[in-house]
């Protein structure tokens, strides 16, 4: 997670963008969004830049408006990363294996409030928080964005359901890379899997595009209704409470 590419395109945060709030959930500040008394919940990682990101709460939005309690954790402790620093110096304080320990703080949460279906979406940054939850038994869909941090190895532990939505011009998670993690997928018939490589996009496209650029609108909304089918395939809530339906996904598109 080096270079330039990480941090392009940064967003202008702004506390008060959405149609949602922020309230307090478990230990963190936490943009939410959609019916509270829902038994399906979306939990939205943000990327480097945090979760006033106007663009992610935009989704969250959308998601929301699909019938999903959506939560957006402030897991960066109101730090998101700024380019007056380095950006290897800043994620020393800000590590994945933190993020990991939280995002299990708020999927619990969650539970205990009665919602039985979880799925999470990660974006860069986010994307290693949420194969982290899909190691085990903790969320029942995944969905990474333009990953990083992400390796290899990851994905032989994976047993959740998960998609991969990646960029073509990516140099953090290049084609190259994302074709060996389908790999991983394709030996574990078990886990039910989505790839697909965005022709023409760089890292960072779904989140962080041009409001004004028509073209980049498009890119970011196809890959939003991708993430939102994905989700909408496997968190389901059951009257036995088991918020799983067992569903056979999209084909990968490569």
């Amino acid at each position: 997670m080096s270079g330039r590419e990480c941090c392009e395109n940064p967003p202008a945060l702004r506390s008060s963008s959405g149609n949602g709030c922020v309230l307090q959930l478990g230990s963190f500040n936490t943009y939410v969004s959609g019916p509270s008394t829902s038994k399906r919940a979306i939990l939205l990682i943000s990327d480097v830049y945090g979760y006033e990101a106007p663009n992610l709460r935009k989704l969250a939005d959308k998601v929301a408006a699909a019938g999903y309690y959506v939560v957006v954790p402030d897991f960066l402790y109101g730090d998101p990363y700024t380019t007056d620093k380095p950006l290897s110096i800043w994620i020393q304080s800000h590590g994945t294996a933190k993020g990991f320990e939280d995002a299990k703080q708020v999927v619990a949460v969650l539970k205990d409030k009665g919602i039985s279906a979880i799925g999470a979406a990660g974006f860069c940054w986010g994307a290693k928080v949420v194969i982290e939850l899909a190691k085990s038994d903790y969320i029942q869909a995944a969905v990474l964005l333009h990953p990083s941090l992400v390796k290899v190895d990851d994905f032989k532990e994976v047993k959740a359901p998960i998609a991969i939505l990646a960029a073509e011009m990516d140099k953090i998670s290049p084609p190259e890379l994302i074709k060996q993690f389908e790999e991983i997928l394709s030996s574990k018939p078990e886990v039910d899997k989505f790839v697909k490589i965005f022709p023409s996009v760089k890292h960072g496209w779904t989140v962080r595009y041009n409001v004004e650029n028509k073209e980049a609108v498009q890119h970011a909304e196809e890959a939003h209704q991708d993430m939102l089918g994905w989700l909408t395939k496997y968190v389901k809530y059951s009257q036995k409470g088991s918020g799983l339906s067992s569903v056979r996904g999209p084909r990968s598109s490569m």
